[in-house]
């Protein structure tokens, strides 16, 4: 639990600055902080939601008062004359009085880039033991948000039974494909994914819009020789196109690309996006990368259109340096757990010989981010 050692009021009561007693100071602006107000009449207590709009706060609110409490600040704003408490720990993790990212392509400090030195390290947990175990589950989710993959063993080896581990942290997002798709050979397959042949990593369905957040793939049978399992950090990837061809990095994440898919009847997919997207501050928020399904690109300038191709082909080399890998073999019972606007997957060729089998699913990212949340603030709770 933080703690506050000093207040100031500033400019009339416009602003406030706050000290922590690790030292640090943050400012911040009365109709900030009275929007954000975590009063009962401010915000319902059952859901969090906010019960006024922004029209209801007077434009001239200032603070008139402020006082330190053990637990943060009590702050009375004029002109109506109400008083706000604000926990010391809120006030830290809301803080905005920080310096701007001067780089693009930046990504969020929970996350963490890696490449084929995670080999051996592979973050991992027991199925049987994040189903009992909500400690466990937690770590495991964050492992997912932090590296963007995760293993998971111990499972059942049954059909559908990749759905037992979605009940854990979300909902399915059924697809075209049904529920869930089989991955394994197939005669006259209505997708590349069901042969045995050897696929360059990739993101899945970026020809959706919205694209599937979160991929899961279980396996049921894994004989035959080959078919490893490889994933690639496309965030690293992008950083590292940033830094060795600045240029070639704001071709790909300042025009967009084009994604289609008709392999199904009465199926025929279309999206536009950039193949690295950014946030208008600059943070690095998704990488798009299937050469299946790229369509014919049609929304770069002409001039622009060879430099482009130039790009995409070193994006390209760097997601194939075996380098930039990390692999593993399923065995029956196991999964892992991909985020699918980040983490790219591919697979070695395998033979025609034994069996492979896998099953897939998508899930999206809020429910897993959702689940982590209440997870954690329940961690929380019970150390206060």
């Amino acid at each position: 639990m933080s703690t506050l050692t000093a207040l100031d009021i500033m400019y009339d009561g416009r602003e406030v600055a706050l000290r922590w007693a690790d030292g640090q100071t943050r400012r911040f602006h009365a109709l900030w902080l009275r929007d954000n107000a975590l009063d009962p009449a401010t915000r319902s207590p059952e859901n969090g939601q906010r019960l006024i709009t922004i029209g209801d706060v007077p434009l001239d609110t200032h603070i008139s008062h402020g006082e330190l409490t053990d637990q943060g600040v009590v702050l009375t704003f004029a002109p109506e004359g109400k008083a706000a408490t604000f926990t010391a720990d809120w006030l830290l993790e809301n803080a905005y009085d920080h310096k701007a990212p001067e780089r693009v392509g930046w990504i969020g400090s929970a996350l963490e880039t890696w490449d084929h030195r995670l080999n051996g390290h592979v973050p991992s947990g027991d199925f049987q033991t994040i189903r009992q175990d909500p400690a466990a589950l937690a770590d495991w989710l964050a492992s997912v948000r932090r590296f963007g993959f995760a293993k998971l063993t111990g499972g059942p080896a049954e059909s559908g039974a990749l759905l037992r581990v979605g009940e854990l942290f979300g909902f399915v997002r059924e697809t075209n494909y049904g529920k869930w798709f089989e991955v394994r050979s197939e005669v006259n397959p209505v997708n590349l994914a069901y042969t045995g042949l050897g696929l360059q990593a990739h993101t899945d369905n970026p020809y959706r819009d919205p694209t599937p957040t979160l991929q899961l793939l279980y396996c049921l049978e894994n004989t035959a020789a080959g078919g490893e399992s490889k994933v690639i950090d496309g965030f690293r990837a992008a950083q590292r196109l940033r830094d060795e061809a600045p240029e070639d990095f704001d071709l790909l994440s300042r025009h967009c690309a084009r994604f289609e898919y008709g392999g199904g009847a009465g199926v025929h997919l279309t999206a536009r996006r950039p193949m690295l997207e950014l946030a208008p501050d600059g943070e690095l928020i998704a990488v798009r990368f299937n050469n299946r399904s790229i369509a014919p690109l049609r929304d770069i300038p002409y001039d622009q259109m060879m430099a482009y191709y130039q790009a995409y082909r070193r994006f390209s080399h760097i997601v194939d340096d075996p380098g930039m890998a990390v692999s593993f073999k399923l065995e029956p019972g196991e999964s892992f757990l991909l985020d699918n606007t980040r983490v790219l997957h591919s697979r070695n060729a395998f033979s025609g010989e034994g069996s492979r089998w896998l099953q897939g699913c998508y899930f999206d990212k809020d429910g897993l981010l959702s689940t982590l949340s209440v997870l954690e603030h329940a961690q929380r709770r019970a150390q206060a």
